[in-house]
């Protein structure tokens, strides 16, 4: 197996680059380990960032950072603005807010915005703009992927816009997603709680990294934070993005640990992945507590999104009763700025962080988006009381090399189906006898063998066809998204029993175990979360591949694997001694009356 010294395109850590990195002793899990920084760039003013435009180059939004200027001034219509705010925390490091407040004399409660894109990103742009979200509609105070102050101060709340530790103006050094972070937020809820201005009442909100690093500080357990609001929010960064199943995607993280504005070094995972190469107390750290999480708690999920996998197990596993979840198909932008689902999220926020009385439990637990085809949802904000739904009925469709297709019962003959990694796609079909859902969790377990090499990357799309044949995506964003993927890497085929169910099989990463040739291994592959319709007539494709075909769709422009499959040939053997199956996860309708069906 291949051997990763550095990856492409990442500044490596070596002798000749080592006055670029650091070394910072941290205890994480009980262990001392070594944390590799990566020296910063410092951001950039917007008159820096004007003659770099007027000279044809790029402004990558993260690295902007406006002058330090502590002042308070008046924003219009009723909202101003307390700017560079500091902020001492536990450890004397000093980190800088911008507080946006309405102007009243009542104590009001605070939504805070935490994560490494800056509190001001809009001071670099032409126009502040994020993708899916009509020009105008989020205003320059906010920050990016937050609340948005001129929305939120209007309706009696204080938005807290914050540099963590070594961003921007901030003293100290960038943790990315760490129990550093945790710590550092859960100082700043501490301290703004007990302003006279705020009325003991912390809420935080955000999506993406804005997202995922409220599972840190909740579980901390400030004493003042009242609720969390994570709208798409990765959990288990190792799994879910630096490793999706074995294999190696950190150019995407590269990417934003380069350009946060950062004066002195920020965490360098993507090095940390060639250092710890392995599921350890490293990259356990960044996986939450979840059990320490509870307090009430609204979680959004798109079925298009890498954060989904994250976003679903934070629902699961947190331990409070009082915690709803909405997925959706839409991309993350466009549903945090929709108008239903502000409205949504201040009946969340008025019941929990100004004690309104107002009917917010009646909210269903769960509501989420039945898929059909393109833009059209079956049904949209499907109501449910849990996820997976109890009443999901497991099904197993046995592959069939011989004829490529999926059977409803097991294939008594023993055949295989050899591909080229580097140029074919396996592909199994099978043809539904009546409209079915899918919403879950599927798996795939299947016996792989390959020849030539000693490990087998797999890169798996269950995609829907109609009748003819005819390949029908969903639109997110006006782009295709293909469906529910897994993705695996055949020498780290061994399971985490601790995380594994009979519904998603897990992988530990704790060790490569190089495939022998002429062995064949029964493997279980985890297939990320969907909800869709097929239609009587319409048929279900396995895609399996030894690459990452990129589609049009936004998101793949982020995925650049490192597959490692050498000049083997990959071979899928079923039937006989080899059951191979696709176990997907089939909603019965909640009500039947001859044709009548409710779902």
């Amino acid at each position: 197996m291949k051997k990763y010294d550095s990856f492409p395109h990442i500044l490596p850590y070596n002798e000749e680059n080592q006055d670029k990195f650091k070394f910072e002793t941290q205890e994480l899990c009980g262990e001392q380990v070594e944390v590799l920084f990566r020296k910063g760039h410092p951001g950039k003013t917007k008159e820096e960032c004007d003659a770099i435009r007027a000279q044809g180059g790029e402004v990558r939004k993260f690295s902007i950072c406006g002058p330090f200027n502590p002042r308070v001034y008046d924003c219009g219509d009723g909202i101003f603005c307390m700017q560079d705010v500091c902020v001492v925390l536990r450890d004397g490091t000093k980190m800088y807010a911008d507080i946006y407040r309405p102007d009243t004399k009542e104590p009001v409660p605070v939504i805070v915005s935490w994560g490494p894109f800056g509190k001001r990103p809009s001071e670099g742009m032409d126009e502040w703009k994020l993708m899916g979200v009509p020009p105008k509609t989020v205003s320059t105070m906010a920050k990016f992927e937050s609340a948005d102050p001129a929305y939120w101060c209007r309706y009696g709340y204080a938005v807290a816009n914050c540099d963590p530790r070594g961003v921007g103006h901030s003293e100290g050094d960038v943790s990315n997603f760490g129990v550093q972070d945790g710590k550092d937020g859960a100082d700043f809820i501490e301290w703004v709680a007990a302003q006279s201005w705020c009325n003991g009442r912390v809420g935080m909100f955000g999506n993406s990294g804005v997202g995922m690093v409220q599972w840190k500080v909740a579980q901390e357990q400030p004493e003042h934070l009242a609720c969390i609001a994570v709208w798409e929010g990765t959990g288990d960064i190792y799994r879910e993005s630096f490793c999706m199943g074995g294999i190696p995607n950190p150019i995407f993280n590269d990417a934003i640990t380069e350009t946060v504005a950062a004066t002195n070094y920020v965490e360098d995972g993507c090095n940390m992945l060639t250092l710890h190469p392995y599921m350890d107390a490293y990259w356990e750290s960044k996986i939450p507590r979840w059990k320490d999480i509870r307090i009430p708690a609204y979680i959004c999920g798109g079925w298009c999104h890498f954060h989904l996998r994250g976003s679903l197990e934070g629902y699961r596993r947190i331990r409070t009763s009082r915690k709803w979840l909405r997925i959706h198909r839409d991309m993350e932008w466009p549903d945090t700025y929709s108008p239903e689902n502000l409205e949504d999220l201040r009946r969340f926020f008025d019941r929990y962080l100004r004690n309104i009385r107002n009917g917010w439990e009646f909210t269903p637990k769960v509501r989420y988006d039945l898929m059909d085809a393109y833009g059209y949802d079956l049904i949209h904000n499907k109501e449910e009381n849990e996820f997976p739904l109890k009443r999901t009925e497991y099904k197993k469709l046995y592959l069939d090399a011989a004829s490529h297709s999926l059977f409803d019962e097991e294939v008594s003959a023993e055949s295989e189906l050899a591909y080229d990694q580097k140029t074919d796609t396996a592909v199994f079909e099978y043809t539904f006898t009546e409209d079915t859902e899918i919403t879950g969790y599927s798996k795939l377990h299947t016996n792989i063998e390959v020849r030539g090499y000693d490990n087998m990357d797999m890169f798996i799309w269950i995609k829907k066809m109609k009748a003819d044949g005819e390949y029908v995506p969903v639109s997110c964003m006006k782009e295709p998204y293909r469906g529910a993927w897994g993705y695996f890497r055949g020498s780290r085929r061994e399971l985490d029993e601790t995380w594994s169910s009979d519904f998603q099989p897990v992988q530990a990463h704790r060790r490569d175990e190089p495939m022998e040739e002429g062995m064949i291994y029964p493997v279980d592959i985890e297939i990320w979360p969907t909800s869709r319709i097929w239609h009587k007539g319409e048929k279900l494709r396995i895609e399996i591949t030894g690459h990452f075909v990129k589609s049009e769709w936004y998101e793949d422009g982020h995925m650049d694997f490192l597959d490692d499959n050498g000049d083997g040939i990959h071979v899928i053997h079923t039937g006989g001694q080899y059951q191979s199956y696709l176990q997907i996860p089939v909603i019965p309708p909640k009500y039947t009356s001859g044709d009548y069906i409710v779902r």
